[in-house]
């Protein structure tokens, strides 16, 4: 009998579905992988991930509290809690300082006084378009009077007349001018939101332009001021301008 041939189709069907079972299973090591990091939430690059951080707007926040609260993340940066803080001053400055001005302008013995006054007007209308403007963006809740301090420094320039009002004008403003420089250039130097930035930036600007003008009024006692703005850390104190009228301050700034 004659010996059958061998049955070459065999091998070669055998040889064929071993590669494709490699490559298969090489396919789906690759596939699975991909898979399940694509259901995992995305490292936000700060050691946490991105589900774990506030995004957004920072509506709902106490924004005149000035301590704690949480850093918050915004598309135009992180907006810290002095941030916050800051931007809720700048709308309590144009809130009182702007009828300051006013006042200064209509009452104002002087041109120099008088100049402070439009210089204030002009200073925090511009300023207190932009604070709106940012916080808007930053959905931050604003205030729309001012605070108890404020409102007795009006009640003040209200009742005071002739060079006894210069003297007041310039004396309580210059103080408050004086107190939140400090508190521009911290939050200039620290923040990290390029909006509370650019507000920093203005803010800086308006309050030294403020400060040079109500100084060429001469009527700024700066002795008196050197020793308010040394206590202002201190508790709520006397604080007594050249004309010896008194009238209490905030502790943390003029704003």
């Amino acid at each position: 009998m004659r010996p059958r041939p061998p049955v070459q189709g065999r091998g070669i069907v055998s040889g064929t579905g071993l590669i494709i079972a490699g490559l298969t299973a090489t396919l789906l090591a690759l596939i699975v992988p991909i898979w399940s990091y694509a259901d995992r939430p995305t490292d936000d690059g700060r050691g946490g991930t991105a589900d774990t951080l506030s995004t957004g707007s920072a509506a709902g926040t106490d924004a005149g509290a000035g301590t704690g609260g949480e850093d918050m993340l915004t598309q135009y940066g992180v907006l810290s809690a002095l941030d916050r803080d800051f931007v809720f001053k700048v709308r309590l400055a144009g809130l009182w300082e702007l009828p300051a001005g006013r006042l200064a302008q209509a009452r104002g013995t002087t041109d120099a006084v008088r100049t402070a006054g439009r210089h204030l007007v002009e200073g925090h209308t511009f300023l207190d378009e932009r604070v709106r403007g940012v916080a808007a963006q930053l959905g931050l809740p604003l205030p729309d009077q001012p605070n108890e301090q404020q409102q007795a420094w009006l009640r003040q320039l209200r009742a005071a007349r002739g060079a006894d009002f210069d003297r007041t004008f310039a004396n309580i403003l210059r103080l408050a001018h004086g107190r939140v420089l400090t508190l521009v250039a911290e939050v200039r130097a620290g923040t990290r939101n390029a909006l509370v930035r650019g507000l920093a930036d203005d803010a800086d600007t308006t309050v030294l332009d403020h400060i040079r003008v109500l100084e060429a009024t001469g009527y700024v006692d700066f002795d008196a001021l050197a020793r308010d703005l040394a206590a202002s850390a201190s508790p709520p104190a006397s604080v007594r301008p050249g004309n010896g009228t008194s009238h209490t301050h905030n502790t943390v700034s003029g704003w």
